[in-house]
C-alpha cells in the first residue's frame, strides 16, 4: 500500500488549498499514512509569508517525527526575481510568468537562509508554467525540459515535482486537454530529452514525483495520456531514477484515491515499498 505522500497544500498556500493542518494529521491517520509532508507554494520570495504561517501552524500541531515540513517551488527566471524585488508589482502572488527574455537564466525564489529560517526538510520542485516562450508545441517541449533538467540538478531541489505537468493552454470547452502540448501522443516528447532527464535526476540524486492528483488522476487529462504516462514512470525507473508519491491534495479534507493510484502503478511494475521516503526525525518518537 502506499504509506508516504509528499507533495500536500494547507489553507496557507497561495492557491485554493483549504485544508487544516489539523485535518491533515487526523485524515493521513485515517488512511494509514505513516510518513508525510506538507509542502505549500513558493514561487517567489513574495510568498515568503505564507510559509512563515504554515511553519507556525505545523509547529502547534506538535508533529510527530514522521510528519515533515517542506515546500514546493517553482521554476521562475532570475529575470523575474530581481522585477519584483524592485517593489513596483501590486500583487505578485504567482509571479510575473510573462515580459521577460526568452532564454533568460532560471532560478527559484528560496535561499538556503530560507531553509535554514523555516527549517525546511526537503523541497518539492516544479515546472508549472513556460517563461517567456511562443505557445508553439515544440518551444513549450524545449522549455520545459531545460526547466525540468534545472530542477534536477538545483542543490537545494530534493523531489522534482510532476514533470510534463499542463494547464491553461489548449484546454477545450469541457475542461479537457486533448491536442498540444503532448495529450494528442506523449511520444511528441523525443525519448532522447527523457533519457537525458533521467540521468540529470540520477546523477544528482533527486527523487522524481509520481503526482496522483496532477497526473494520474487527472480528469481532465486522456485516458491515452495517462497510460503513456505511467510508462514513462516505468521507464525512468528502470533508468535508475527513485520516484516518491505525492497526492498533490488540495482540498478541505485530506482525500485521494490510493489504492486506483496502486493499481496503475502496479500495472507498469511500480511497487509502494521502493518508493522514496523521509527517515523519521532523530530524537523524535
Amino acid at each position: 500500500m502506499i504509506t508516504a505522500d509528499w507533495h500536500i497544500h494547507t489553507r496557507n498556500s497561495c492557491d485554493e488549498a483549504a485544508l487544516t493542518v489539523a485535518e491533515l494529521v487526523t485524515g493521513a491517520a485515517a488512511r494509514g499514512m505513516l510518513d508525510f509532508g506538507i509542502t505549500d507554494h513558493l514561487h517567489t520570495p513574495y510568498n515568503l509569508p505564507d510559509l512563515r504561517a504554515s511553519r507556525v501552524e505545523y509547529d502547534a500541531a506538535a508533529p510527530s517525527a514522521r510528519f515533515h515540513f517542506g515546500a514546493e517551488i517553482s521554476s521562475v527566471s532570475q529575470w523575474e526575481l530581481d522585477e519584483i524585488a524592485k517593489g513596483l508589482y501590486p500583487d505578485p502572488v504567482y509571479g510575473l510568468r510573462s515580459g521577460g527574455p526568452p532564454g533568460a537564466p532560471l532560478a527559484i525564489g528560496l535561499r538556503p537562509e530560507d531553509v535554514a529560517e523555516l527549517g525546511i526538510e526537503y523541497v518539492v520542485g516544479g515546472t508549472h508554467w513556460p517563461i517567456y516562450v511562443p505557445m508553439e508545441r515544440e518551444a513549450v517541449i524545449r522549455d520545459y525540459h531545460r526547466q525540468n533538467l534545472f530542477l534536477a540538478t538545483h542543490p537545494l531541489v530534493t523531489i522534482v515535482a510532476h514533470p510534463w505537468w499542463w494547464m491553461g493552454w489548449w484546454q477545450e470547452s469541457d475542461g479537457s486537454y486533448r491536442t498540444d502540448p503532448w495529450f494528442d501522443d506523449f511520444r511528441r516528447i523525443p525519448k532522447s530529452l527523457h533519457n537525458e532527464f533521467a540521468a540529470a535526476a540520477r546523477e544528482n540524486r533527486k527523487a522524481v514525483e509520481i503526482n496522483l492528483h496532477a497526473m494520474l488522476l487527472n480528469g481532465q487529462y486522456t485516458e491515452r495520456f495517462r497510460r503513456q504516462y505511467t510508462e514513462y514512470l516505468a521507464e525512468l525507473k528502470s533508468l535508475g531514477v527513485t520516484l516518491s508519491i505525492g497526492s498533490d491534495c488540495h482540498g478541505a479534507t485530506y482525500e485521494c484515491d490510493f489504492a486506483l493510484a496502486e493499481q496503475m502503478l502496479g500495472k507498469v511494475g511500480i511497487g509502494a515499498a521502493e518508493l522514496w521516503r523521509l527517515p523519521p526525525r532523530k530524537g523524535m518518537a
